[in-house]
């Protein structure tokens, strides 16, 4: 049997798959539960690259790489590879540099002399990666970017929405940590990349995670309290206890255990206590604010805030899309949801909370677009070629969000009604006054459409792996470190360990460059992770 993978680089998470390159039917499924390389988002692994070096990065990715090629039991002998992802993800795992994407002006790339990097679909021999050189069987298949700032998730995200072969006026977005997102308008596609951050993931919430077995997905008030709904082994969705939001009292005891809530329960949970009065923004108006789930996870106003930074990020770069299209954000009929997020997200409770525009007369849930197309060109090399052509016929327009005042100024709008308190007129007014596409509650709600239950419709006969660690670390030696953990002790994840000084840092764990709590912590400023090596 010729074996191969596809693998979707995801900037919260990898998911690949074993396939059968004769049949092409799935055997086996991993998972891991955070990107390698440290940080909670793609800015921040960009600026983990660019600083601490992109060799770095890159052998952190080839690592966790090999790591997940040995949970799905494939041998050097591989025969053939398939990777998508956004540009800095495919960049680091290639090897290319990615300076071009670091930079967005073009005054400073003239003066550093920085080249702008082709990024055409392509297939190389996995020797030609550092660090593969056992591989010399295997070939990697690469998919194009429709232009170097819009990868390839952007192209499967643009494709198997179908959104280029109808006459409507519709947004495709991915709901994850880098929220990718393509507008259509009359032929035109406008893409943006707004950093949400990972709380769509379940990260960076108190009891969150990605959506993985024993996850609350989902939840929903009922006459006798808060029922939980909680992702099974093979990733269904089934009924888990109904609590006291309160209290956490087990009102009825469910089929199963939660060990979690994903990014999906998160929204589920903000919409539903903000009709039942649990959540009046920005805060949580139980006694104890808290929020109660079953099994004594709970939902906490740092929670809320984080949740809130995303779902406004969202928003906001739907505001700017609009903005360069020239529409208001009344005239998109069609919404496309992607990604794990926006597969298991109760797309209705998105729409009312207003992650979904609420103009949508349709919203189709489209499931991983990414590995999807992974998939696809494991398997045909014609098909590689012919998503070439396509990307070099899109018309589109990049709207970079990090230099856009639409962005920015919807942005603060955002954070303030989240965050803040701002009244949702307030947010109409200032949004109207700043000349930027407005929002207003539908009283209607959309038809929605649900093309697959889960964003991984087949998992393979071998099931599903969950690797909990991916299994990636950096360490430095301290020669003057006096073992006082004082590093160790700030660190919010657990990702730092001391002994006979060295440190060691688990890269999955570790929060990077918005964090670096454990470099202030130390008392004699010896944690230079400068000196930071792969182990």
């Amino acid at each position: 049997m010729k074996i191969g993978v596809a693998i979707d680089l995801g900037t919260s998470g990898f998911r690949a798959q074993k396939i059968d390159l004769d049949s092409g039917e799935i055997k086996k499924t991993v998972i891991t539960m955070r990107n390698p390389i440290p940080g909670a988002n793609v800015m921040d692994h960009l600026d983990f690259a660019v600083t601490y070096g992109q060799d770095l990065a890159h052998d952190l990715m080839i690592n966790a790489f090999k790591n997940i090629i040995d949970k799905l039991e494939v041998s050097s002998s591989l025969e053939r590879l398939a990777i998508c992802g956004n540009p800095i993800q495919l960049s680091l795992f290639q090897g290319i540099p990615i300076d071009d994407l670091a930079y967005a002006g073009q005054r400073k790339k003239e003066k550093d002399k920085i080249k702008e990097q082709e990024r055409n679909a392509v297939i190389i021999n996995a020797t030609d990666i550092h660090g593969l050189e056992d591989f010399n069987k295997c070939r990697v298949f690469i998919p194009p970017a429709i232009k170097h700032e819009v990868g390839a998730d952007a192209l499967a995200l643009i494709l198997k929405s179908g959104m280029l072969e109808k006459d409507e006026i519709a947004i495709a977005t991915d709901y994850g940590t880098n929220a990718e997102m393509a507008l259509k308008v009359n032929n035109v596609i406008y893409t943006g990349s707004a950093a949400a951050g990972p709380a769509l993931e379940g990260q960076e919430i108190s009891n969150g995670t990605i959506a993985r077995p024993f996850a609350i997905s989902d939840v929903s008030f009922n006459q006798s309290g808060l029922q939980n709904f909680v992702l099974n082994e093979d990733m269904d969705t089934i009924p888990g206890d109904i609590v006291d939001p309160e209290t956490g009292t087990v009102i009825n005891e469910g089929q199963i255990d939660a060990r979690g809530i994903t990014g999906t329960g998160v929204i589920a949970l903000i919409d539903e206590s903000i009709k039942n009065g649990l959540i009046v923004l920005p805060q949580i108006t139980t006694k104890d604010k808290l929020i109660h789930l079953q099994d004594g996870l709970t939902f906490t106003e740092k929670d809320l805030k984080e949740a809130g930074r995303a779902i406004g990020a969202l928003r906001a770069g739907h505001i700017a899309l609009c903005n360069a299209a020239g529409i208001g954000m009344d005239e998109i009929e069609t919404v496309y949801m992607s990604g794990a997020a926006g597969t298991y997200m109760d797309a209705a409770k998105a729409h009312s909370i207003g992650m979904v525009p609420y103009s949508a007369q349709k919203v189709c849930q489209i499931g991983n677009t990414s590995l999807a197309m992974a998939r696809e060109i494991l398997l045909s090399e014609e098909r590689l070629w012919e998503l070439q052509s396509i990307a070099r016929e899109i018309v589109g327009t990049h709207v970079m969000f990090a230099t856009d005042s639409a962005f920015k100024d919807a942005y603060i709008l955002e954070l303030s009604y989240w965050g803040e308190g701002m009244p949702f007129k307030a947010l109409k007014k200032y949004l109207k006054k700043k000349g930027l596409p407005t929002i207003d509650i539908s009283s209607s709600k959309p038809v929605i459409e649900k093309w697959v239950e889960k964003d991984i419709p087949v998992l393979g006969e071998e099931g599903l792996h969950v690797l909990d660690k991916v299994g990636t670390y950096l360490q430095m030696e301290i020669e003057h470190c006096t073992s006082c953990h004082e590093c160790m002790k700030v660190c919010p994840n657990e990702a730092l360990s001391v002994e006979d000084k060295t440190v060691r840092i688990r890269t999955d764990l570790c929060d990077g460059a918005h964090c670096q709590k454990c470099m202030h912590a130390c008392p004699q400023d010896l944690l230079d992770w400068n000196l930071l090596q792969v182990v």
